[in-house]
């Protein structure tokens, strides 16, 4: 691996173990100011949004100064938004600003990786930086709970920490050439721009394919989040500290995916994992039938197998289109853009759903079964394309 790319990994770990562990830190604030249930999944809402709404300019401002600045300026905006919180800014409005360093930051840390590495080490570059995000989901989400159940604004303090530690290691990422500089930084010129790379990337079959699958997966993957915290709450009796460690359990199958994936997914063969995501849904649908944490902590682990086997070569794939037709910052704004319009909706449909009061198990059916049949489509579109180039 090219100099750098791991302090790369260690910088980006930091900040994606804070960015878990606040997640939690605020839902357990929301607890102790008595706020609606309904409340929790909103965050989700509230963080995304600066991901749709600054996806035109994040790109050009990753691919306009060196990527280790970004994601340094970026953490100095998430740092901003926890010390907001504590003092005294609504939870929803301070993951809101964190939400807007988080949307700088992701274009900077996946496009400096095209720029160090050849295409060949992609998919293995992908696995670390996976395996990093995957074990940063699984100590998230339980570092933030033990910090925060007795009091979250302590919590939120220490995580403040984690994000200036990380800003750190940003700072020492070596300065690689800017990669697709823009030539004009006005409004109306990167609104065009950004919708050149949204066409672009949209009109080639193996951008389209893995757009929309990445899409697909983040939105689930969040929305599976907050389903598998009240699921372990109504079906299997666990407080909410005890219920993230299944979210953790998730997480560790998606790392042992994702290096499967590593090992034996070659970068031309991307699209052939699709059928793992079908499986998937598939699984989420079977929790309905489980009734024990044992159960439910295997079919968790293989859920989470089959998301990072076909996660890691079509993100690769995206990557390496996007890098070839757009630059970097560009590619990933654009696939920012959509992975969290998909985060919106599905998060969205799922607090509805909350809000009316459906049944966890009439969720979980609905859920998994529109995973499942969205990669069947895609897979059979992709198919009927390819056959007839």
């Amino acid at each position: 691996m090219a100099k750098g790319f791991y302090t790369l990994l260690i910088a980006q770990f930091l900040s994606a173990v804070a960015d878990n562990a606040l997640l939690f830190a605020a839902i357990a604030l929301l607890s102790k100011l008595n706020a609606p249930e309904w409340h929790e999944p909103l965050l989700r809402e509230f963080f995304v949004f600066a991901y749709i709404a600054l996806a035109p300019f994040v790109g050009p401002f990753a691919d306009a100064l060196p990527k280790g600045k970004v994601m340094f300026i970026s953490n100095g905006i998430k740092l901003f938004g926890c010390v907001l919180a504590l003092l005294g800014l609504p939870p929803l409005y301070a993951y809101a600003i964190v939400g807007i360093g988080a949307a700088a930051y992701s274009p900077a840390k996946y496009g400096i990786l095209t720029e160090l590495l050849p295409p060949n080490l992609l998919i293995k570059a992908n696995a670390w930086m996976e395996g990093t995000t995957v074990t940063a989901i699984i100590l998230g989400p339980i570092f933030g709970s033990a910090i925060s159940v007795n009091n979250p604004y302590f919590g939120i303090a220490v995580i403040t920490g984690l994000y200036l530690l990380a800003a750190c290691f940003n700072y020492y990422i070596p300065k690689v050439p800017l990669d697709h500089k823009i030539p004009q930084r006005d409004i109306i010129y990167l609104m065009r721009d950004f919708w050149h790379a949204f066409t672009t990337l949209w009109r080639d079959p193996q951008g389209r394919v893995s757009l929309a699958v990445t899409t697909l997966f983040w939105g689930a993957g969040a929305t599976l989040q907050f389903v598998v915290l009240r699921w372990a709450s109504i079906t299997l009796g666990m407080e909410e500290q005890d219920a993230t460690k299944l979210i953790a359990i998730l997480a560790v199958g998606i790392a042992v995916g994702s290096a499967g994936a590593s090992l034996f997914v070659k970068l031309e063969d991307a699209v052939k994992v699709l059928p793992a995501g079908i499986l998937m849904g598939i699984l989420v649908v079977g929790m309905i039938f489980v009734d024990t944490r044992e159960v439910a902590a295997v079919v968790l682990f293989c859920i989470g197998v089959l998301a990072g086997y076909f996660l890691v070569p079509l993100n690769s794939l995206l990557q390496h289109r996007g890098h070839e037709l757009l630059g970097a910052g560009h590619s990933i704004a654009v696939q920012n853009f959509n992975e969290n319009i998909g985060i919106l909706v599905l998060v969205g449909i799922y607090t509805f759903m909350l809000h009316q009061g459906l049944p966890i198990n009439t969720i979980i059916i609905i859920f998994g079964a529109f995973v499942s049949i969205s990669m069947a489509i895609i897979y059979n579109l992709y198919r009927k394309e390819t056959q007839k180039t």
